[in-house]
């Protein structure tokens, strides 16, 4: 199988590390080819804290993936996250040479890296520009500008910022693990593409990505991203509560979480317990279900109160920002049972839980269309984009080449046509040697002298 066949999305989460390959099939879904897992260790809130623990979580991953997909990995398009993430709204324009032609890709193309010129704070630097609405000359809010005439060509950005060191460091993990970073994604973007549907952000939906350190947010309205952030609090720090208010290690405190955790106190019974196993010989200790969910409820509603307060910053409570569709809810945090419920009334909005389930065509165990899933599909859709804009990019050139070389071919015939006319007459070349002249002379006034020789001997016959 050829490296272009497929791609692969690469997760550097908190608690996990994800390398999912795969392709798109006839019907334009993903055909997933192999997945490795590995524990994360050296990343905390989504920052690189140790290099070498990350790069051998990195290997592992993909090492997995390789074997399951029997496939060679070299080219990975990664996410980023972390609480020294920003974004920012900015406008910029240029003003085209050449407006009596329509505007081309390459235009755009010129006014995004226009942007990405904008001077950040020291030790920052862009990740994403993501033009919003354009303006070319006098008319406004056009989606898209391309093939339209004009001489100023606008646009509206959402620009995405990160600390220069975090984006370095998670790049020198990727490239020591023997690795190329194809492209470097904003998470929250990504597990949008995986988990959203055209309608919802069309209609203004806010994707809500609960991680291990990190909860990420994404705002889109009228199909336009509208609003990012990403808060430094996720599962994570549940399960750390959880381990200080039972006194118990932090295996045990992840268990208790995943299985009988509630993010509702008032729907747990005060009559049921759950066991933990003492260490070293010591007694077994008794956990009520209801207290474990109070120690649960505390941090989720923190979480939540953090999320109704970027959703106040987009202005999403105002009617002309309404998000008609609500919350989405994904990422491994999301499956706490009755935080949907919390969600709805901490936020006001309707909310559900995000799957991946319209874009995979081959799970038939449902294991990568959990919501925990939800980024690692997503980067792996970024990925097969990149391919497949490389892919046309490719096969134009290709058309320009080939159009060109028919073009080429075309003057030979002319020529040839011209040349066998000209043959009836003898041909005259634009320059000639004295030698040559005296050559086509000699040929002449042998023809000549022969027709003589032929009309003499018809008129001695006659």
């Amino acid at each position: 199988m050829e490296n272009q066949e497929y791609s692969v999305g690469l997760d550097i989460g908190t608690t996990k590390i994800v390398a999912i390959v795969g392709r798109r099939n006839a019907h334009g879904k993903i055909e997933i080819l192999g997945v490795g897992k590995a524990k994360s260790l050296g990343v905390h809130k989504g920052i690189v804290n140790n290099i070498s623990q990350t790069i051998n979580s990195i290997k592992a991953a993909v090492s997995e993936a390789q074997s399951s997909a029997g496939v060679p990995i070299h080219k990975v398009t990664v996410g980023i996250a972390g609480k020294h993430i920003r974004s920012l709204q900015h406008s910029d324009y240029i003003m085209r040479e050449k407006p009596d032609k329509f505007i081309t890709d390459d235009d755009i193309e010129a006014l995004k890296d226009q942007v990405k010129k904008l001077v950040m704070l020291p030790g920052e630097e862009i990740i994403h520009v993501l033009p919003q609405e354009y303006k070319v000359d006098s008319e406004g809010e056009i989606q898209e500008p391309v093939g339209m005439h004009g001489k100023r060509l606008e646009a509206n950005f959402h620009v995405v910022v990160g600390q220069m060191g975090s984006i370095r460091n998670i790049a020198r993990c990727v490239r020591e693990a023997g690795l190329e970073m194809e492209a470097l994604t904003l998470e929250p973007l990504a597990s949008s593409e995986a988990v959203l549907t055209k309608e919802e952000k069309e209609a203004g939906v806010a994707i809500v990505d609960i991680g291990g350190g990190t909860t990420d947010i994404a705002i889109f309205k009228d199909n336009i991203i509208r609003h990012t952030c990403v808060i430094p609090y996720g599962g994570g720090i549940i399960t750390e509560d959880i381990k200080e208010g039972c006194s118990i290690i932090e295996k045990h405190a992840e268990q208790l979480k995943v299985k009988f955790g509630s993010a509702v106190p008032e729907l747990e019974k005060d009559s049921t317990f759950v066991t933990i196993p003492g260490l070293h010989g010591r007694p077994d200790k008794e956990i009520s279900l209801k207290t474990l969910a109070q120690i649960i409820n505390a941090r989720v509603e923190e979480i939540l109160e953090m999320v109704n307060t970027e959703l106040k910053a987009y202005g999403a409570f105002e009617q002309k920002k309404k998000l008609i569709a609500g919350i989405v809810l994904t990422g491994g945090g999301s499956n706490l049972k009755h935080l949907r419920q919390l969600a709805n009334y901490t936020t006001g909005f309707d909310s559900r839980i995000g799957f991946a389930n319209e874009y995979i065509a081959n799970d038939k165990n449902q294991y990568l269309k959990g919501p925990e899933f939800a980024t690692s599909i997503g980067l792996l859709m970024e990925s097969l984009k990149i391919r497949d804009k490389k892919t046309t990019a490719v096969e134009d050139e290709i058309e320009i080449e080939v159009d060109t070389k028919a073009e080429s071919k075309e003057q030979p015939i002319v020529a040839s046509t011209e040349t066998q006319t000209h043959t009836v007459h003898e041909p005259v070349k634009e320059y000639e040697t004295p030698a040559e002249q005296q050559q086509r002379k000699v040929r002449l006034t042998f023809g000549q002298s022969l027709m003589e020789k032929v009309k003499k001997f018809f008129e001695e016959v006659e």
